[in-house]
């Protein structure tokens, strides 16, 4: 029987479940990343559960994110980090190595194999041909542990590629494109698989850069095949070996189909602050732009930074606009000096910012206020970028050095300029000095902790009934960032929950906090996607040390839905999407969750008097998780024979 790329790579990696789109399944994890804002939760949580190494083929710690020194703490957890990683098992990519997602691609993804990260950009190894997954930290741990990843089955989607891009259109139009048509909801449950002929004329690092956004679908994943085209990256890598090819069988079936011909594109551009509001550049041209960033794990790849010197090579940045570029990693930098590239970005007036993710996630280079900004990043939610009255705008790193060049948001065909030859080097200049390898006597490690890693909070067993009030009720498309800011004010403090929390729902209503801890425990309502964005867990571990016990909303992101489930916190959905308009914030509410296999759930929002019934999507595994008080303690006990 012919099969697509997807089923190709789980059936080598099945454990449980059949491979039947909504069925539960669970995989073997192949490798696994973290970053350093997610993966100290990750590690204390691995050391909870009593092994001595890592299981997986591979794990790497990846520290890209709190880099901003103002105090002791980020310092604190990157040392924490790199002991663990030396005592467990786990090779440790020191700060200023690079973007997980870019330094993976260069240095360890492998074409067929599976990997679970604790960052919702995973997916960019999808560039390279495997099936890429971010998830929630406790899910990483686990993984970590040789525990299988559970999942629902998901769908698969062709996006069938014709064509080739035109000059000044790249891989950032594609993207832009599909969110277009099918929105922040259309990858829910989902993966992308991408096919043609027009993938053939696509390298990898465009490929992955179309894989790395597909999580703004909420796509579970995006693939490509590994093909010639990945052949020569690995090669130029010096990992040739690691190369196998791997594609849809002829005749392959798939759940839906995407037609999209490269040729027909042109300059796309997300207008705030929705990375699906896309729009025509010119649709938009001459709006006034004062800021400009360059880089982000989706465009800051030596092709993207080559694209970018061409454009400045004797020019200058115009005088009312601030640009900094971020290479994504440190190999995309020295081989940038080592060709006198970078030279060209520093005659133009550029600012250089270090080589992690930076003002990606509001740490450093935030715009001034009621700015308009253009970034080469994968999202523009309000507040992200630091300011919240800026207004971000996603596109291309052509349309933003164009932007950069005239002062204004500028299709950058108009300016006359030839187009980049879009050359690879036959082999990279490759220096791994700042990759560390595991220690060859972990008995000797001795892990250093900071006094900001604070012990992990525990969610109580489910009782039979839950009674509260609704704290907070929000409308659709709350993110993760709306849950649990990002930012370096807030950051640092990932392994700190008590302190951490204190920024629960900020951006929203600062005052949740407080509201929660006197009321002890209570509810959340939502509206559609709720829980977007950033594979965060501190967007449910934060809330459940607030005493959230249950999230009733009209539909949930697959990610946050997953970490929701791991913290002992009960996901429900109504039945009746218009019974979201029968709770109000405030309402007394009464769950009996004694029988949650049964379905539909009864909720009795006493202050109105009324009945309203919710459902919910759990398999027999999830139940069993929020029954012991989450995914920690209910595996503490597997490994530990109770």
């Amino acid at each position: 029987m012919s099969k697509n790329l997807i089923q190709k790579i789980i059936q080598k990696h099945i454990i449980e479940g059949e491979m039947v789109a909504g069925s539960p399944i669970s995989i073997l994890i192949d490798q696994t990343l973290t970053q350093d804002a997610t993966g100290t939760m990750a590690y204390l949580q691995f050391e909870a559960l009593g092994l001595k190494r890592v299981k997986t083929e591979l794990s790497v710690s990846y520290v890209d994110h709190n880099t901003l020194q103002s105090g002791f703490e980020n310092a604190d957890d990157h040392r924490f980090l790199q002991s663990v990683a030396s005592k467990f098992g786990i090779y440790f990519s020191r700060p200023g190595n690079g973007v997980c997602h870019q330094v993976h691609l260069e240095r360890f993804g492998v074409p067929g194999k599976t990997l679970l990260g604790s960052d919702s950009h995973t997916p960019t190894c999808g560039g390279l041909g495997m099936l890429a997954i971010g998830a929630g930290g406790l899910d990483v741990a686990l993984a970590m542990a040789g525990q299988p990843f559970h999942m629902k089955m998901p769908s698969v989607v062709q996006i069938h590629l014709t064509g080739k891009l035109n000059p000044f259109v790249s891989a950032k139009d594609v993207i832009l494109e599909i969110l277009r048509r099918l929105t922040v909801k259309g990858g829910v449950g989902k993966v992308m698989e991408y096919t043609g002929e027009g993938v053939k004329t696509l390298s990898v690092p465009e490929r992955a850069t179309i894989a790395n956004m597909g999580a703004e679908l909420g796509a579970t994943s995006s693939v490509f095949p590994s093909d010639e085209q990945t052949h020569e990256f690995l090669r130029s890598q010096g990992r040739e070996g690691s190369w196998i090819a791997i594609e849809a069988d002829f005749n392959a079936s798939y759940d839906e189909k995407l037609d999209i011909d490269l040729s027909l594109l042109e300059p796309m551009i997300a207008k705030p602050h929705m990375p699906d509001n896309v729009c025509k550049v010119r649709e938009i041209e001459g709006m006034t732009v004062d800021q400009v960033a360059i880089g982000s794990c989706t465009n800051s790849s030596y092709q993207d930074l080559m694209t970018v010197a061409h454009m400045l090579k004797g020019r200058k940045i115009h005088p009312d606009v601030t640009v900094a570029i971020a290479p994504g990693s440190r190999q995309v930098l020295l081989n940038l000096v080592k060709n006198r590239t970078w030279e060209l970005l520093l005659e133009s007036g550029i600012r250089v910012l270090e080589n992690v993710c930076g003002p990606c996630i509001g740490m450093g280079f935030a715009p001034n206020s009621e700015a308009v900004t253009l970034r080469t990043f994968n999202r523009n939610f309000l507040g992200r970028s630091g300011t919240k009255s800026a207004k971000v705008y996603l596109c291309s790193p052509e349309t933003a050095i164009a932007a950069a060049l005239t002062g204004k948001i500028t299709d950058p065909r108009e300016l006359g300029l030839t187009a980049c030859p879009h050359q690879m080097p036959e082999l990279f200049f490759i220096d791994d000095s700042m990759i560390l390898k595991p220690a060859d006597y972990p008995d000797q490690i001795e892990i250093k902790r900071g006094p900001n890693i604070q012990p992990l909070p525990m969610q109580s067993a489910l009782p039979a009934k839950l009674t509260g009030r609704v704290l907070l009720k929000v409308k659709d498309d709350i993110t993760t960032d709306h849950i649990m800011p990002a930012g370096a004010k807030i950051l640092p403090l990932r392994s700190n929950i008590p302190a951490i929390s204190e920024y629960v729902f900020s951006v929203i209503d600062p005052e949740f906090p407080k509201r929660a801890k006197k009321a002890g425990s209570g509810f959340l309502v939502g509206g559609l996607n709720y829980g977007q964005g950033s594979s965060r867990e501190h967007a449910a571990l934060a809330p459940m040390y607030l005493g959230i016990r249950a999230v009733i909303v009209q539909s949930f992101s697959r990610i946050h839905l997953a970490n929701l489930i791991n913290f002992g916190i009960v996901p429900l959905v109504f039945e009746n999407t218009e019974d979201y308009h029968n709770i109000d914030q405030e309402d007394e509410l009464e769950i009996d969750v004694s029988h949650l296999e049964q379905t539909p759930i009864l909720i009795v929002n006493k202050t109105k008097g009324v009945e309203i019934k919710a459902m919910h999507s759990m398999s027999k595994r999830d139940l069993q998780l929020i029954r012991a008080g989450g995914s920690l303690s209910y595996t503490k006990k597997i490994l530990n024979g109770s």
